[in-house]
């Protein structure tokens, strides 16, 4: 009886071909490249086991396995992938809070995921992943600038609201808020957190939340309600993607629900276009 190919936990030797494998789609796999890139690919500095998948030393597949579970296999061989990541999944419990990725690889895997792990809070199969590799089509807002550490109490509640209203939790719930305070402090001091503030007052906000040499992507995008449906959205936006391709990367992506018509319709008139698909699954 042929047995199921196994999945294997990655160490510093692997790096080369993590980082080939990665290569192949660089909007797709930015998250995991910029932390590659970063740290390199043995499990102490990456925080978490990165299993592989694939025939010797070279990888068709791999999978972050930390706080978020990140998937990611090359055409063809998403399904084989998904068989050996669910087996050590299985094994290890559920210790991540989202499965995050190429729905491709995401699908297949919460299948087999979903008997031991679910019901889940939420799942959200279809993702469109956007990209811009120019300038914006439209006008950006000049308002719009990277965040001063001084400024965190007043981005703070901001990023709450932002974080509650997408995710449907509030980031305070786990440890007080202690660890997204962090996160947000450390996104300011890199740069990466950009607002338009005006009179104590946040009316947009936006991270850049992953960075490669290859590709960025943006995260918590949100408008203060009470200036929504102005087009403030679109002209912030604009703005973070003048100021990503300058600062950053050349090429800026994000993914959005595909329900939320008016995002992908703003984001369209800046100039993003569909360059995949991305799937989420939230405990």
């Amino acid at each position: 009886m042929l047995r199921t190919p196994s999945a294997r936990v990655l160490d510093e030797s692997d790096e080369p071909a993590v980082t080939e494998l990665l290569a192949t789609d660089p909007v797709a796999t930015c998250w995991l490249a910029g932390r590659v890139e970063s740290v390199g690919t043995g499990p102490v500095a990456l925080g978490a086991p990165l299993w592989g998948f694939g025939a010797g030393r070279s990888l068709e597949a791999v999978c972050l396995a930390g706080a978020n579970l990140i998937p990611f296999a090359v055409p063809g061989a998403e399904r084989a992938a998904a068989a050996a990541f669910a087996e050590r999944a299985r094994r290890a419990g559920r210790r991540c809070s989202t499965i995050v990725g190429p729905a491709s690889s995401v699908a297949p895997l919460w299948q087999l995921l979903e008997p031991w792990w679910g019901p889940c809070r939420d799942h959200r199969p279809r993702q469109p992943l956007l990209a811009i590799d120019g300038p914006p089509a439209v006008a950006a807002e000049p308002r719009v600038r990277p965040v001063r550490p001084e400024e965190l109490e007043t981005l703070l509640p901001a990023s709450i609201a932002m974080f509650t209203e997408e995710v449907g939790v509030s980031p305070l719930r786990a440890d007080g808020g202690v660890g997204y305070r962090a996160r947000v402090a450390d996104l300011i001091r890199a740069g990466r957190s950009l607002a338009w503030i005006e009179d104590g007052e946040v009316l947009f906000k936006a991270e850049i939340g992953a960075v490669s040499r290859a590709a960025c992507q943006v995260q918590g995008v949100w408008v203060a309600p009470a200036h929504r449906g102005r087009g403030i959205g679109t002209a912030c936006t604009a703005a973070v993607v003048e100021y990503a391709r300058a600062v950053i990367a050349p090429v800026v992506s994000l993914y959005v629900n595909d329900y939320n018509t008016r995002a992908r319709a703003a984001y369209g008139r800046v100039g993003f276009r569909e360059v995949g698909m991305y799937s989420s699954v939230l405990f």
